[in-house]
């Protein structure tokens, strides 16, 4: 947050351009945050721009505000902790079914795809065609694919 206060023009010409850009978030923030308070009071001169530049400073990343400068970075530490476990334990639960499954049936059971994070592109899902491994060279995959017939 502090970061994006930074950027370009300082001063109250920075905080006025702030505010112009994402005033709802900040006057949601300050009803949110500094309870008794409104943005209002900052027109009437009640409040400072001084102020106002010290509470976004140190807004938390979950904030209205945050979330309106920086889209990809809106989730919070607790936030991204709780997804973090909820992977964690979404592996190991995959992973005990696949301990407990018949091995013949163990390439029907996916791994499960991560929680969404803002920020974070999704893996993309591939459609390579692997070679090799427990299934041999692959030849007869590559002749299906080329419509051909493979040697053995």
């Amino acid at each position: 947050m502090a970061e994006a206060l930074r950027d370009g023009a300082g001063g109250i010409s920075g905080l006025r351009r702030l505010l112009e850009e994402h005033g709802e978030a900040v006057e949601w923030d300050v009803a949110h945050y500094w309870p008794g308070r409104s943005l209002l009071e900052l027109y009437r001169g009640e409040m400072s721009w001084r102020e106002l530049r010290v509470f976004l400073r140190y807004l938390p990343a979950g904030s209205a505000t945050a979330r309106a400068l920086n889209p990809d970075n809106s989730w919070s530490l607790d936030q991204q902790l709780i997804a973090t476990t909820a992977d964690a334990v979404r592996e190991l639960t995959h992973l005990t079914l696949l301990v407990n499954t018949d091995p013949k049936k163990r390439n029907r059971l996916k791994p499960p795809d991560p929680i969404e994070r803002p920020g974070v592109k999704p893996r993309e899902k591939s459609n390579v065609i692997r070679f090799g491994g427990r299934h041999g060279s692959g030849a007869a995959q590559l002749a299906a694919v080329f419509g051909g017939a493979s040697r053995r």
